[in-house]
Formats: C-alpha cells, sequence, structure tokens
C-alpha cells in the first residue's frame, strides 16, 4: 500500500513537484506528503489568523526535541570518556541556530522553502526548515530510522566533528570571563523589539560597566546577544581578523 502512495505522491499528486524536489534531500518519497509541505510553510507566509497551526512551528518544535536526543546519543556513544560537560557543549554547537542554518544552507533547503512560501526567505528560516524537517521525518518513519538520517545525512555530510572540539564560538561566555578577568561589570539591553518580515526581531546591546559597546539584531535574544558579544570582542581586541 505504501508503495502506491509513493507512486501516487511522485508522478500524480498536485504536490509531485515538492516531492521530487524533497527525495534527493531526504533519500526517499515520503507517504504524508501534508506533512512535509508543512515542514516548509513558514508561519510569515500568510495573513490568515488560523494559519497559526498550519506552519511548520509546531514540527520545528517537535524536531528541536528529537535532533537533540540523536545528537546527544550519539555523542555519547561517540565520546565514552568524556565527561557531561564536554557533551553538553558539543550538543550545543551542533544544534545551535547558526549552526542549523548553515546545514540549511548546505542542504539547499531554500529550494523547498520558496516552493512553499511566497515571501521573502531570512537565514534563520534554513535552521528552522532543518528542525521541522527532522519533526516530519520522525512521523513519517519514527525515532531508529530518523537517528539513522540525521547521523548519516547530516551529521556525516555536514558537519567536522572533530575540528568543532577546537572551536569555542561562545563568544558570550568568551566575554564575560574576559570581563570577570578584567574586573569589568557586563549586562546585555534590550534596545528594541519590532516586527520584521511579520515576525518579532530584537535589537540587543552589549554594556560593559554601563558602556555600551556593540549591538546586534536578530530572531532571537540568545542569538542576538552572541552576535553581539562577538562584535563587542572585535570591537574590545579581544579577536582579531587574522
Amino acid at each position: 500500500m505504501k508503495l502506491l502512495f509513493r507512486f501516487y505522491n511522485y508522478y500524480l499528486s498536485q504536490d509531485k513537484e515538492l516531492v521530487k524536489k524533497l527525495r534527493p534531500v531526504i533519500g526517499f518519497i515520503p507517504v504524508r506528503t501534508s506533512t512535509f509541505k508543512l515542514a516548509f510553510s513558514h508561519k510569515s507566509g500568510s495573513n490568515d489568523k488560523e494559519y497559526a497551526i498550519q506552519n511548520n512551528e509546531r514540527l520545528e518544535y517537535l524536531g528541536d526535541a528529537i535532533l537533540g536526543t540523536i545528537v546527544a546519543e550519539y555523542l555519547f556513544k561517540k565520546y565514552p570518556n568524556a565527561n557531561e560537560g564536554f557533551l553538553t557543549k558539543m550538543r550545543s554547537k551542533i544544534v545551535q541556530r547558526k549552526a542549523l542554518n548553515k546545514i540549511g544552507d548546505k542542504m539547499e533547503l531554500d529550494i523547498l522553502l520558496n516552493h512553499q512560501n511566497h515571501t521573502r526567505l531570512s537565514h534563520s528560516m534554513l535552521g528552522n526548515a532543518v528542525e521541522a524537517l527532522v519533526g516530519a521525518i520522525y512521523l513519517e518513519l519514527g525515532y531508529e530510522k530518523t537517528k539513522q538520517f540525521v547521523i548519516r545525512k547530516i551529521i556525516r555530510n555536514y558537519l567536522d566533528v572533530h575540528q568543532l572540539e577546537k572551536v569555542d564560538d561562545n563568544y558570550k561566555s568568551q566575554l564575560l570571563e574576559w570581563c570577570q578577568k578584567n574586573g569589568q561589570s557586563i549586562n546585555y539591553k534590550l534596545l528594541a523589539r519590532y516586527k520584521y518580515e511579520k515576525r518579532d526581531r530584537f535589537k540587543i546591546a552589549v554594556m560593559i560597566d554601563g558602556n555600551k559597546i556593540a549591538t546586534a539584531d536578530d530572531f532571537n535574544k540568545k542569538s542576538a546577544e552572541q552576535t553581539a558579544s562577538e562584535k563587542a570582542m572585535y570591537q574590545l581586541g579581544i579577536l582579531t581578523t587574522e
């Protein structure tokens, strides 16, 4: 029966163009095409209030949880002698928004997002789509096959885990440590919250000893704080372009 559904979805259904674009990404023809359509439907794509439940936010929520569990299990097995702190940092490096945006870009999920949305795409939509896609695959195939997809198609294809061991991209933590060593106070101030392409966007400032050092805008407060911290570190000469 599933074989018939897949044949229909690929050759005859009204979603066949989406399915043909999707197959190279996920490696199979889905039975539940509506779930995958939803995975790439962003909330900014409609003015209809009822559209609130017809976008990828719920799948993103599910995918975030599934992805975090799979990555945690993968790292637990890969590093049998690593402590909890190391595993937590490594998981964060893999599932953080910036990393997922890059993965979504490499997976060319913008093609699928463009197919499903009639709105200008932002870079952050790519990371959201990665999580929503994982959620959709979980509903289609279950946990074990989703785990195989994440490890084989995402982690092994688009991540250098050994290189990540050497990278410390938690700029907020680094800046806090620098301030503590130098006896300076640091805090983050919300300068503005505004709508951009129907979404909340936050402007955050890094304040050191009461002075504004750098600012950044993002759809997520934590991401804005990280970007502002990175800018501040360049401004203070902690980081250099070399």
